[in-house]
């Protein structure tokens, strides 16, 4: 069978190969050359490998491994595969307990193609067990997202690096393709270096078929209203893209309550549910997911009609990447970015998480060999930083793992390259600079992320907001708003007890029922919509609105805690105290001035884990005088690690109090 052929099967009878597929397969297939396709999103890159695929075990070729970086894009694609007769299967993290039959299917050459995430690369059964099998007889090294390989992309994934050791041990004459559609100049010029390519097919990147605009709206209340007010009128079904898990709920949950079909879908949501979810906007049964970027690389819809952004994402490259999931098979779609005052403060906080400074990475050196654990006790890195630190160190040959202890390897010529880390650094802040000027600098927005993404022929789209005028910035309706506004300070936030507490060495040990705090509540959550603009302004004042004491002792009396009394954690900030005792006054309830500073210590927002935030909070606060035996009401302005508020109670257990019910005015989590 050829290729035409094949095509025809795999998209139907009018399908006709675009630009550069057919000469990428011919590469692929007759030349087992290396190859990188820098195409649109919607252009066909999966038909090229496919295709290639089909014709190459057709010529005796051993079989395809695809290292793909989304679970969806794996479910699409093996239902893809079999229109082509392909025997595919997928490794994952999700399908442990079929290791053992797709290794046999392996070596009785039953699989034809084999799709794997990044992450398996790091497993080391995996490498031990499987990829040896592949490294053998593969037939086509697919690197899909390759430009997850660089850090200079938008989107590098460390384990992307380990690639590099499966290039070096393929067989000679082992066809190689790398496909993206979300690199610049920079990146397209480091990933062919670091794949080996033979060849390049760079094609446009314009899409014809999104109509975009921008939209200036700082408050979420504003957007919320907004959403309710113009996705009815959008057409078909489409995604709704927010920074974090938490948004995405808060937007579903009012989309919800309007008669708009939404829900949730984060890198947290069960994997079964994410399918389930996956499925139904696939059916139309949704009109949107509410999206993190968990829902981006791969999601394949031919015919979404509309991306909104509700906060804007830290590049040009990365908001490209997402709005591409729209107006594939269809004339027209709708890509709309809802701008919002807390985009820069979440967009710095992912770009502040980049790799640590020389002293901490230092340290954390020096203390191996160590558990990752141990190793929290001696350098304030969060656990998930820290992690991710070493998996760069791992993968970069300066450490390794044994079990679960971290050790040196000896003699690795390993050095802190401050200066690439510093020019990535300051790559991320020229992304986000930029994407803060889209919309804003005159440019067509279709052509300003052809030039960011350095397409060589960049072009007026002549259908978005700046060519032909806006669509969606019209007065929004008071009352929408104002409901709005409600739904973000609706609902206090639980505070889940403490339960285990690190000791001085990081090990977590089991707090005793004696100490334990409750369940505690957040009248709000730091840079939420809600709230917690009044709790910020409050402690820039010192004090606090009475609107902020009528809502806590409203929060309270809905919770229903049996509390006695109430005290303050003392701030160096704002009259905590002063705001503790007129809620009491509202609760009827005495106040007791049962705790004072007893030394000072760094802010706990400074403080990245558990071991040093404990280590922090230990000794910095005395119990005085006479505690009640009753249940307490324990107050704090601002929660960032909880153990503050989990300490004191135990102290003031310790000292006789009942039940101890944890209150903040907001958490950072």
């Amino acid at each position: 069978m050829n290729a035409d052929e094949l095509l025809i099967r795999l998209a139907g009878p009018e399908a006709r190969f675009r630009e550069h597929q057919r000469e990428a397969i011919d590469d692929l297939v007759d030349d087992r050359a290396r190859v990188l396709c820098v195409q649109r999103t919607g252009w066909g890159k999966s038909a090229v490998y496919f295709i290639a695929t089909a014709l190459l075990r057709e010529r005796g070729a051993g079989p395809a491994l695809i290292v793909s970086p989304l679970l969806a894009l794996m479910r699409n694609q093996i239902a893809a595969a079999e229109k082509l007769g392909i025997r595919a299967h997928t490794v994952n993290s999700t399908n442990r307990e079929e290791w053992n039959t797709v290794r046999g299917l392996l070596e009785d050459d039953a699989v034809d193609l084999l799709l794997i995430s990044p992450e398996r690369l790091n497993n080391p059964k995996f490498r031990e067990e499987m990829l040896p099998l592949f490294a053998a007889r593969v037939g086509l090294l697919v690197v899909d997202e390759a430009h997850c390989i660089s850090d200079w992309g938008h989107d590098f994934r460390p384990d992307y690096r380990r690639l590099a050791d499966m290039l070096a041990a393929l067989p000679q004459g082992v066809a190689v393709l790398g496909t993206t559609a979300t690199a610049n100049d920079r990146v397209v010029a480091d990933v062919a270096e670091q794949v080996g390519v033979d060849k390049t097919y760079r094609g446009p990147l314009g899409r014809a078929s999104l109509r975009m605009e921008v939209v200036e709206l700082p408050a979420q209340a504003d957007r919320l209203a907004w959403l309710a007010t113009h996705l009815p009128s959008l057409p078909g079904s489409g995604i709704v893209y927010t920074l974090t898990k938490r948004d995405a709920d808060v937007v579903a949950e009012f989309l919800s309550g309007h008669g708009i079909p939404a829900e949730a879908y984060s890198g947290e949501v069960e994997n079964e549910t994410r399918v389930a979810l996956e499925d139904r906007l696939l059916r139309n049964e949704l009109k949107c997911v509410v999206a993190t970027s968990a829902l981006g690389m791969g999601y394949d819809k031919p015919d979404l009609g509309f991306v909104v952004h509700y906060q804007a994402p830290g590049s040009v490259i990365s908001y490209y990447q997402q709005v591409g999931r729209a107006g594939r098979a269809i004339e027209r779609a709708d890509v709309v970015l809802l701008r919002g005052a807390e985009d820069k403060r979440i967009q710095d906080f992912f770009i502040e998480q980049a790799f640590p400074p020389r002293d901490r990475v230092e340290r954390v050196l020096e203390a191996l060999p160590a558990s990752t654990p141990e190793l929290t006790s001696v350098v304030n890195l969060g656990r998930g930083r820290l992690e991710a630190m070493l998996k760069v160190l791992d993968v970069e040959g300066a450490v390794t793992r044994a079990g679960t202890t971290w050790e040196l390897v000896p003699d690795s010529g390993w050095a802190y390259d401050g200066e690439r880390y510093a020019n990535v650094t300051a790559l991320r802040r020229h992304e986000q600079a930029a994407m803060a000027q889209f919309g804003a600098d005159g440019r067509c927005l279709m052509r300003a992320l052809q030039e960011e993404l350095d397409d060589p022929a960049p072009a007026d789209c002549g259908i978005c907001s700046v060519c032909a005028g806006p669509r969606f910035n019209g007065a929004l309706a008071p009352e929408l708003v104002r409901e709005a506004a409600l739904h973000l300070r609706s609902r206090p936030l639980v505070l889940e007890t403490k339960k285990m507490a690190p000791d001085p060495e990081g090990k977590m040990r089991k707090l005793g029922d004696d100490v334990r705090a409750e369940e505690g509540r957040a009248l709000a959550r730091l840079g939420d919509g809600g709230w917690d603009p009044l709790v910020q302004q409050g402690r820039r004042s010192g004090t606090y609105p009475g609107e902020l004491v009528d809502a806590a002792a409203a929060a309270v009396k809905a919770w229903g805690a049996p509390v006695g009394w109430v005290t303050a954690v003392p701030s160096r900030h704002s009259d905590v105290a002063g705001f503790a005792q007129r809620v009491a006054g509202e609760l009827g309830l005495p106040y007791v001035a049962a705790i004072e500073r007893a030394r000072d210590a760094p802010p706990q927002r400074e403080m990245e884990n558990s071991a040093q935030q404990v280590a922090n909070v230990r000794g910095a606060f005395a119990v005085v005088g006479d505690v009640p035996a009753g249940p307490c009401l324990l107050v704090d302005d601002v929660r960032f690690s909880g153990w503050t508020l989990a300490m004191v109670a135990g102290q003031l257990r310790r000292r006789g109090s009942g039940p101890v019910h944890p209150f903040a005015l907001s958490t950072a989590f």
